[in-house]
């Protein structure tokens, strides 16, 4: 059976990454008849929970590494107990080349029936009794396994990631390997030559074409295709890839349309949840990321969603959009430190790695009660994640314009066109969009 591809999003996943993953995984499994997962790289933000529940949608599979694990190479041989005559393991060493995993009834390892560990036990045996050259086949196949098997197996848990043990296991004797379940319990068996070359997963990202904003380890993956409507920092690939990189306001918006292009209409919660993703990132279509094509996308994905007995029934594209926006408003709900981690992208340029976090509320007022400790997570959070500084940007969603808070800005940030404050905040008069607005200023600054 062929593993499946993963669509996956930006790490600190936001509404469009979540929504744009599930629904391009639903389009490609419906469309192509391909085994797709919808999975996301991190935590889910509070809008994207609220929006989850409301509709009555699982999140999705969390897959935060790409990197193999024991659990893609390894196999689920039949076993015995220890107690149980050679004759019980016969059948499983002619089926499986020589091997008969022995685990006890608890479940735990007890060690391996090998054609190796077989003869080396006759040898022995035979040496001091010569009597034993006579025995039938019969009495020989009398013997308990437990007296044949090699105890001295390497074990590993099917979720330790391969590259950590490689040195080890190749220094080890064995070609076999014991694999555990989280409970210590028998899993399968992997062999040395396996663990060399083990399978790449399949991964489609969504909504980010930069590495650094990737699930980890994103280099040992199969990329197979990037879809997005963010700026180009794409990561090498060794062969040919799709890659569309569009400009419009959220992926969804470009998942909705090539649902309609391949004859189809997405089921009524898909379709909500891929609109509240292009609600949330254009602001119920006032952000200056909005073209027409995302207004065509939200009368598209409202007429699938905003079906009669459904959920969302009683719904408009405003009154949705003001829900969603309104699960993702405050700052009081949260720690500081969620609030400048949760919505947070980073960036390399001109020699800097700095991140900027975006937060969204209903009044601007309601950073004053939060600045100190806001400031102080930005600091905290330029520690923990190796950047010269950060930046949080507060968007008031009602008026239209945002609040910035850094820590350890660079001087060369003293040029930002925006109004000084004396609390060392910035006021960005209009500046809704972290990727349109905000982002091109920094890097012209930076990269001058």
């Amino acid at each position: 059976m062929a593993a499946p591809i993963y669509v996956i999003g930006h790490v600190n996943p936001d509404m469009d990454s979540i929504a744009a993953a599930m629904g391009y995984a639903w389009l490609l499994h419906e469309r192509d008849n391909v085994d797709t997962v919808g999975a996301r790289a991190g935590g889910i933000n509070p809008q994207t929970a609220w929006v989850l529940k409301y509709l009555g949608v699982d999140p999705p599979l969390l897959v935060t590494d790409a990197s193999p694990r024991f659990e893609s190479v390894m196999r689920r041989l039949g076993t015995v107990l220890p107690d149980a005559p050679l004759a019980d393991a016969w059948p499983i060493l002619s089926r499986t080349g020589g091997i008969a995993p022995v685990v006890n009834q608890d479940g735990s390892p007890f060690g391996l029936l090998t054609g190796r560990s077989l003869l080396a036990y006759l040898s022995q045996q035979i040496g001091p009794r010569p009597h034993w050259q006579d025995m039938r086949v019969s009495e020989l196949l009398s013997i308990p396994v437990q007296q044949a098997v090699d105890p001295d197996v390497q074990q590993f848990q099917a979720s330790t990631r391969i590259r950590d043990v490689i040195n080890r296991v190749l220094k080890h004797e064995g070609d076999e390997f014991f694999v555990l379940d989280e409970n210590g319990h028998y899993a399968g068996i992997c062999r040395q030559r396996d663990l060399l070359n083990p399978p790449r997963i399949q991964v489609i990202l969504v909504d980010h074409n930069e590495a650094h904003q990737a699930l980890g380890s994103l280099e040992e993956a199969e990329l197979l295709e990037i879809l997005d409507h963010h700026r180009l920092g794409n990561p090498s690939t060794h062969t040919p890839i799709r890659f569309t990189v569009d400009v419009v306001g959220s992926t969804s918006t470009l998942v909705s349309e090539r649902v309609e292009e391949a004859g189809l209409s997405a089921p009524p919660k898909l379709a909500g949840l891929m609109l509240a993703g292009l609600l949330s990132d254009t602001l119920i279509l006032k952000s200056p990321t909005t073209t027409p094509r995302d207004e065509q996308a939200a009368e598209r994905m409202a007429r699938w969603a905003f079906v009669k007995g459904g959920i969302l029934a009683d719904e408009t594209i405003n009154t949705y959009g003001q829900k969603v926006l309104s699960a993702s408003a405050g700052l009081s709900s949260r720690t500081p430190y969620e609030v400048v981690t949760t919505d947070l992208k980073v960036y390399l340029a001109g020699g800097f790695r700095f991140a900027i976090a975006q937060a969204e509320v209903s009044d601007l007022n309601e950073v004053i009660a939060h600045l100190e400790p806001l400031a102080k997570a930005l600091k905290e959070l330029c520690g923990r994640r190796g950047l010269d500084f950060t930046m949080l940007m507060v968007t008031d969603v009602v008026r239209g314009c945002s609040r910035l808070i850094l820590a350890k800005a660079p001087p060369v940030l003293d040029g930002m066109p925006y109004q000084p404050l004396q609390d060392g905040s910035y006021l960005a008069e209009g500046v809704v969009s972290r990727k349109k607005q905000l982002l091109p200023v920094l890097l012209s600054l930076l990269e001058d």
